[in-house]
C-alpha cells in the first residue's frame, strides 16, 4: 500500500489584507503538518485574496504577494510538505493567475491558469491572461530578491505536473474543471494520481451539488485523488465564498469541510491509498489502451522525494461518506449570516440598524442577524478565539466579559426601528415588536407623521397645492408622490439613527444600515429610489420572495422565532396608502404580477437570455394550459414595460449578498443599459403578430413538458462558475 495523507482548507481571506492572509496560510500549513499531511492545498489567489479586482493591475499587489511567499519559504513552513499557494505572477509583461508549488523551502514549479472565469460575477480576463503554451514548460526567472533569499534563480513555468518518486501530482484551477476538455483527463492518461483544485467560488442557492458532482465525476470513471480548496467568507464584496473544501477518491467523497462557518481557518485531512487508484485504473481496459497509445504528452518536473508511507496498521484510511447538503432555508440562514459577520468585523462598525416593518422582507433580515448572533455565541462556546476577540470588540465588553447569550449580544449590536405612519396597521407594529423581543434587538417605535406633515406643508407653501391619496380622490401622480415621501423619510431617519444612537447610549462607533428589498422587487423596480431600501448592505437582495417565505417558516422553528410564522402568512403590503374598509394596499396588486411570476420572468430574462418575443413563446408552452396567447402576451409586455422604466433603480441598488442566478444587480452581474424605450415597439409588435396568427389559426396551446420550450428550472444557470 502507498499511504498518502493530504490536507486541503477553507480560508477566510480578505482582499489586500496581506498580513491577515499570510497568517491564515501559515496557520493552515501548521495544522496540515500537525495532522501528518505531506500535501497542503490552499484556495485560488489566497495570498492577495480573490476579490482584489483592479488592484491586480497594480504592481504593488504582485510585489507584496512575492514578499509574502518569500516569508513562507525562508521559514520552515514548507519543510517536509508539498504546498500549493495561490498568487498572481507576472511573466514577460503578462499577468497570470498562478499556483506556486513549493517544497522544502524551494519553488518546484509555477502553474498558470489556462482557462479563466469571465462571466456572471467573474471578470478574470480583465486582470489576467490565459496560459496558452501547452507543449512544454518554460524557464521563469524569479524576482532578484526572491532568487537571492532562496538561492534559486529560476523555476519551471507552465502547464505540467510534478513527478515524485512514488506518485505524480498536478494542479487544475477552478474554472478548468468545468471546461469542455478539462486538463485532468489527459493528465490521468499521463499517470497523474493526485489533483489539486484551488478555487475562489461563491455561494449560490441550490448550487453546491453541481460543484460536488464535478469532483466526483473527475475521478469516478478513471480514478484518482481529487483535492478541492476554496475561500470561505466575505473578502470585501457582494459574494460569499462558501468553502466546502473536500477530498474525493475514485469517485467517493472521503472528507468534506463546512460550507458556512465563522472560522478563519479550517483544514480538512484524509488518508488515502494510492494503490487503490492504480488498481482501479488497472481494471479498466479502455483506460489501459488509451494510456498506452499516442496520447498527448504533458511536461513534468521530477522531484527526487517520496511522499507516501508504507503499510501501517496504526494508520486508518479515510472511507466514503455521505455528502453534506444544506436545505435552501439553511443556506439563506447561514450564508448571509456569515457574510454579515465578516462585513461587520472588518468594517469597523459597532453593529447594525434595520428599519423593521413587520413584513416578510425586513423580518427575514432581522432573523438572519439573529442567526448571526447565535452562530457567534456558538463559535465562542466551542473555543474560537478569533470570533471571541471580534465579538468582545464589537459588543464593547469589559472586565473579561464576552457573549454567552445570543439575545444579550443582539441587544448590544442590533437596533430595529418600526417607523410607523397613519397608514401603518397595528398588526404590523405588533409583529415587529414581538420579533424584536424574540431576537433580542434594541427596538425603537417611532411615528413619522410629523415629519411628513412638515414636508407637505412646505410643499403647499411653495406651490399652493396639497397632494391627496388616490382613495381620497387624488391622481396617480399625487398618490405615488405621497408614498415616496414616506419611504424616503424612513431612509433619512434610518441613517440618522444609525449614526447617533450609539452616541445616545455612550457607545463608540457607528451602525451599518441594513436594506431589505428582495431580488424580485428589484427586478420589477417595486421600490422607491433612495427609500429605506437604500442602505449600507442588504443580505436578502439576491433572494426571491418565494425562497424568503420558505425561510420564514423554517426559521420560526429552527431559529426559535415563532412570530415569523404569522409574518409569513400575512399578505405582503407596503402600507404606504391609507387603509379603508373597502381598500387595503397589496404588493402583488400594485405590481400587476405575482412574486411567483416574477421569478419565472427573471429566470427567462437572465438565465435563458430571453428577450420579449422569446419569453412570450416560452411562456405559451409553460402557461398555455391556463392562459390564452393574448393573456400571455399582456403579462410579458406588462413585465418588460415596468422592468424597463425602473431599470435605472438598479444602478443605485444597495450592495447585496449574491444568492440567485437571475439577480438584476447592475454593478457586475447583470450588465445592461438603464435607459430603455419602455414601449419596445418592434418586439411588442412581433408578439402581437404572433398572437394574431395563433388566433387566426385557432391554435390551442397545450403545456408541454419537453421539446417545445426551454423550460424553467427552480435554480439553473448557464454560468459554470456560478456553481463552483
Amino acid at each position: 500500500m502507498r499511504l498518502l495523507k493530504v490536507a486541503t482548507c477553507n480560508l477566510n481571506q480578505w482582499a489586500m489584507d496581506f498580513d491577515g492572509n499570510l497568517k491564515n496560510i501559515k496557520e493552515s500549513i501548521c495544522r496540515a503538518k500537525e495532522a501528518g499531511a505531506v500535501i497542503r492545498l490552499g484556495p485560488e489567489l489566497e495570498v492577495t485574496g480573490y476579490g482584489c479586482e483592479d488592484h491586480f493591475l497594480e504592481l504593488d499587489t504582485i510585489t507584496h504577494a512575492w514578499e509574502c511567499l518569500k516569508e513562507i519559504l525562508v521559514g520552515d513552513w514548507t519543510d517536509g510538505i508539498f504546498c500549493s499557494i495561490g498568487m498572481p505572477v507576472i511573466k514577460e509583461s503578462a499577468r497570470y493567475n498562478c499556483q506556486v508549488l513549493c517544497l522544502n523551502r524551494k519553488i518546484v514549479m509555477i502553474r498558470p491558469k489556462m482557462w479563466l472565469a469571465n462571466n456572471g460575477n467573474y471578470r478574470e480576463l480583465r486582470w489576467f491572461t490565459t496560459w496558452k503554451q501547452k507543449d512544454e514548460l518554460e524557464d521563469f526567472q524569479l524576482p532578484s530578491e526572491i532568487a537571492e533569499a532562496l538561492s534559486q534563480k529560476s523555476v519551471p513555468f507552465g502547464y505540467g505536473y510534478v513527478r515524485f518518486l512514488d506518485t505524480a501530482v498536478a494542479v487544475e484551477t477552478c474554472e478548468e474543471l468545468f471546461t469542455a476538455m478539462a486538463p485532468h483527463a489527459e493528465l490521468q492518461l499521463n499517470g497523474v494520481e493526485v489533483f489539486m483544485n484551488a478555487s475562489g467560488s461563491h455561494h449560490q442557492l441550490r448550487k453546491l451539488d453541481l460543484r460536488v458532482q464535478a469532483f466526483i465525476g473527475a475521478t469516478h470513471t478513471i480514478g484518482g485523488v481529487y483535492m478541492y480548496s476554496n475561500q470561505q467568507g466575505c473578502d470585501g464584496g457582494r459574494l460569499y465564498y462558501d468553502g466546502c473544501s473536500c477530498i474525493v477518491v475514485n469517485g467517493n467523497m472521503v472528507a468534506q469541510g463546512s460550507q458556512f462557518s465563522l472560522k478563519d481557518v479550517e483544514v480538512v485531512v484524509a488518508q488515502v491509498d494510492l494503490d487503490a487508484v492504480a488498481s482501479f485504473r488497472g481494471s479498466i481496459s479502455s483506460f489501459q489502451e488509451q494510456a498506452s497509445s499516442s496520447r498527448p504528452k504533458v511536461s513534468s518536473v521530477a522531484v527526487p522525494v517520496s511522499l507516501c508511507q508504507p503499510f501501517n496498521l496504526k494508520m486508518s484510511l479515510s472511507g466514503p461518506l455521505k455528502v453534506k447538503y444544506h436545505l435552501p432555508e439553511e443556506e439563506i440562514a447561514f450564508g448571509p449570516s456569515c457574510w454579515l459577520w465578516d462585513y461587520l468585523r472588518r468594517s469597523g462598525a459597532s453593529g447594525f440598524l434595520l428599519p423593521l416593518s413587520g413584513g416578510a422582507d425586513s423580518s427575514s433580515v432581522a432573523a438572519i442577524v439573529g442567526c448571526m448572533c447565535q452562530l457567534v455565541v456558538k463559535e465562542i462556546a466551542e473555543g474560537d478565539e478569533q470570533v471571541k476577540a471580534d465579538a468582545i470588540r464589537i459588543g464593547q465588553y469589559t472586565d473579561g466579559q464576552f457573549p454567552t447569550d445570543s439575545k444579550e449580544f443582539a441587544k448590544r449590536i442590533f437596533y430595529t426601528v418600526f417607523m410607523g405612519s397613519e397608514n401603518s396597521s397595528e398588526a404590523t407594529r405588533k409583529r415587529a415588536k414581538v420579533l424584536a423581543e424574540e431576537i433580542g434587538s434594541w427596538h425603537l417605535d417611532i411615528c413619522i407623521d410629523g415629519v411628513i406633515t412638515a414636508l407637505l406643508s412646505l410643499f403647499q407653501t411653495l406651490t399652493g397645492k396639497r397632494p391627496r391619496y388616490k382613495v381620497d380622490g387624488g391622481s396617480n401622480i399625487e398618490n405615488l408622490g405621497l408614498q415616496n415621501i414616506q419611504a424616503r423619510i424612513r431612509m433619512v431617519l434610518a441613517f440618522m439613527l444609525a449614526s447617533l444612537m450609539p452616541w445616545v447610549h455612550n457607545k463608540a462607533g457607528f451602525y451599518l444600515v441594513l436594506g431589505s428589498a428582495n431580488v424580485d422587487e428589484a427586478l420589477r423596480g417595486y421600490l422607491t429610489k433612495y427609500d429605506c431600501s437604500s442602505a449600507d448592505i442588504n443580505p436578502i437582495g439576491g433572494i426571491s420572495k418565494q425562497d424568503l417565505r420558505g425561510f420564514l417558516q423554517w426559521a420560526a422553528v429552527h431559529l426559535g422565532y415563532p412570530s415569523l410564522a404569522e409574518i409569513e402568512a400575512a399578505p405582503p403590503t407596503a402600507e404606504l396608502e391609507p387603509i379603508r374598509a373597502n381598500y387595503s394596499q397589496l404588493d402583488e396588486v400594485d405590481m400587476g404580477m405575482t412574486y411567483e411570476e416574477l421569478s419565472v420572468y427573471g429566470r427567462l430574462r437572465k438565465i435563458f437570455h430571453c428577450g420579449p418575443v422569446s419569453m412570450f413563446k416560452n411562456l405559451c408552452y409553460k402557461w398555455g394550459g391556463r392562459l390564452t396567447p393574448s393573456e400571455v402576451a399582456e403579462k410579458v409586455k406588462h413585465f418588460f414595460k415596468y422592468y424597463s422604466i425602473n431599470r435605472h433603480k438598479m444602478t443605485v441598488l444597495t450592495p447585496a449578498y449574491h444568492a440567485e442566478s437571475y439577480s438584476p444587480e447592475d454593478n457586475r452581474f447583470d450588465l445592461r443599459q438603464f435607459l430603455y424605450n419602455a414601449r419596445w415597439p418592434y418586439q411588442f409588435r412581433k408578439i402581437d403578430q404572433l398572437v394574431s396568427e395563433l388566433d387566426a389559426d385557432g391554435v390551442t396551446i397545450k403545456k408541454e413538458l419537453g421539446g417545445g420550450g426551454m423550460g424553467v428550472v427552480a435554480a439553473g444557470s448557464s454560468d459554470p462558475k456560478a456553481g463552483l
